[in-house]
């Protein structure tokens, strides 16, 4: 059992005050500083010095350009500036949310089914607009979600997106939310990867712990990993979340990819009618897409899907804050053998910067208007008169003062009422009440399925039954476990009671805040660290090659 390692003296970083320590990881410290100018609090990540190496460096500024391109997204947490401390360490300046993060408060209680929703919905249009860029974050966790000022949920962590390349490897995934396709012999990973461990957190807000952590029962990583590659998702047993909810879930963290919903914006509308069915605010969709003009509605889901162009910020233009396209320097991202767009392996060295222009500072998505009806003589449509409500366009109707007062012209002098109307008039009269007529009825016999939540229907069951294995097969787990101090560390051996070939062996070192990266080995033994405690714990899974 590895101890927990001390914190890093914070560095001295010009226009910066040290406040306190945030956090500590594998990689980094997390410090609380005060920026002078602008006057602001700033979370400042800094490279731990053990770390410093040519690769991990640029690793440090691929995820710098990473999140800087993709920040501006109002669930993702902001970058500010990147840089390198006077004694070498590389930093990143990113947004403070003083909040607990979502690992915390479902550590305490579980959320309510709607808050639940509204967090999935944004998270999974954040992590949308990640895809449309190119990037795979491979770590989305509760712990990865952070909240801001504005109890906004904030999507951080980027470094294992910028870092890997498309077939990740399972050290540095977080096994309680990862999917099965992460633990195979060839790890791989895509979109749908992250849509499982989207639905697999949007779970752990509900169930308060994470899908295969079963209460009372061993909970160790070898534990784990044979519950999310054989079992299925455990039912939520709360009474206020209906059946469909649990169905969203069930598909989304599937355990094959092509059974799961194909992209995180899936996810999102499929969350979105429950919303509906449960009569909540829809929570509407943001996501940045570069591809896409500026202000782009989405009307395949009417107008709860808001697609907005990336705009570039250049600081070099007069006045500072005009608008520019991406820099011509950028080199796009490039394609992976999977068919996957990885980013670029190097990002120029004052990498651009991305904002997205909101038209409402307050999500409309939680704002209902009722509008009286009213019924003037004549409406004409004048597109000049609109407002958005939800990203849907209400045209308000335009009084024509001259139809409304035929007995007058437009100065005010009486006018002949008796000559005969054009017969002209009158089709056209006949002619416009048909189509109302057909409008209503058209109307009447849609409605309700338009507010029966989605036109999409729920994928049927196959007629096909499932797979059952003739003869079933238990891997037995290995035996006589025994763990030798030696002067290079413990030696831990054991013995496989059904050797078969193609056996492997999964094994994590057990420390009192949980396990560590799960580490395969092809023989029965294997050498750690001997812990300073003076107890060392190992766990060991073996894995069948079929």
């Amino acid at each position: 059992m590895s101890a927990r390692r001390a914190p890093m003296a914070a560095p001295d970083l010009p226009g910066f005050t040290y406040v306190d320590l945030l956090g500590s990881g594998g990689f980094a410290d997390v410090y609380l500083y005060e920026q002078h100018l602008p006057r602001r609090r700033v979370a400042v990540k800094v490279l731990l010095t053990e770390r410093i190496s040519s690769g991990s460096v640029s690793e440090f500024t691929a995820e710098a350009n990473v999140m800087a391109m993709l920040s501006t997204h109002p669930a993702i947490v902001t970058i500010y500036q990147a840089g390198v401390a006077g004694d070498g360490r590389p930093y990143l300046v990113m947004e403070y949310c003083p909040k607990p993060n979502l690992q915390v408060r479902y550590r305490r209680e579980p959320f309510p089914v709607a808050e639940s929703l509204r967090v999935g919905v944004q998270v999974a249009a954040a992590v949308e607009t990640a895809h449309r860029a190119g990037v795979l974050h491979r770590d989305i966790k509760p712990a990865n979600i952070l909240v801001t000022d504005y109890n906004r949920p904030a999507l951080t962590d980027f470094g294992i997106a910028s870092t890997t390349s498309a077939a990740a490897e399972s050290a540095g995934l977080s096994i309680p939310w990862s999917p099965p396709e992460s633990f195979a012999d060839v790890p791989r990973s895509d979109p749908r990867s992250d849509v499982y461990a989207l639905g697999a957190t949007v779970y752990t807000l509900l169930a308060g712990r994470s899908p295969f952590e079963w209460p009372g029962q061993r909970n160790t990583a070898a534990d784990l990993i044979q519950r999310i590659e054989g079992s299925p998702l455990p039912v939520l047993t709360r009474p206020d979340a209906p059946a469909s909810l649990t169905h969203v879930l069930e598909r989304a963290t599937a355990k094959s990819p092509a059974d799961r919903y194909q992209t995180a914006v899936d996810f999102a509308r499929a969350l979105q009618k429950v919303q509906i069915e449960l009569s909540h605010a829809v929570t509407a969709i943001d996501i940045l897409d570069d591809g896409a003009p500026e202000d782009v509605v989405d009307d395949e889901d009417d107008g709860l899907t808001r697609v907005r162009g990336v705009v570039s910020i250049d600081p070099e233009t007069a006045p500072a804050a005009g608008a520019t396209r991406r820099s011509a320097s950028f080199a796009p991202p490039a394609a992976t053998p999977s068919g996957y767009v990885a980013p670029p392996a190097a990002y120029p060295a004052t990498p651009p910067s991305y904002a997205a222009t909101y038209p409402d500072a307050a999500d409309a998505a939680f704002d209902t208007v009722v509008r009286g009806a009213v019924s003037p003589p004549v409406i004409t449509e004048d597109p000049r008169h609109t407002t958005t409500d939800v990203g849907q366009t209400v045209r308000r109707g335009v009084f024509d003062a001259s139809a409304a007062d035929a007995d007058t012209d437009a100065a005010g002098a009486p006018v002949d009422t008796s000559a005969p109307r054009s017969r002209r008039g009158l089709w056209a009269a006949v002619a416009a009440g048909a189509f109302l007529v057909v409008l209503a009825v058209v109307l009447v016999v849609s409605l309700p399925a338009m507010l029966a939540g989605g036109v999409t229907p729920s994928p049927s069951a196959s007629a096909t039954a499932k797979p059952v294995d003739i003869l079933p097969v238990s891997v037995p787990s290995p035996t006589d476990l025994v763990g030798t101090p030696t002067a290079a560390g413990v030696v831990f051996t054991w013995a496989n009671p059904d050797p078969q070939q193609g056996d492997t062996y999964l094994w994590a070192v057990v420390t009192g805040a949980g396990d560590g990266a799960v580490t395969r080995a092809t023989e029965p033994t294997v050498t750690v660290p001997a812990d300073a405690s003076g107890r060392t714990c190992l766990s060991v899974l073996t894995r069948r090659s079929d």
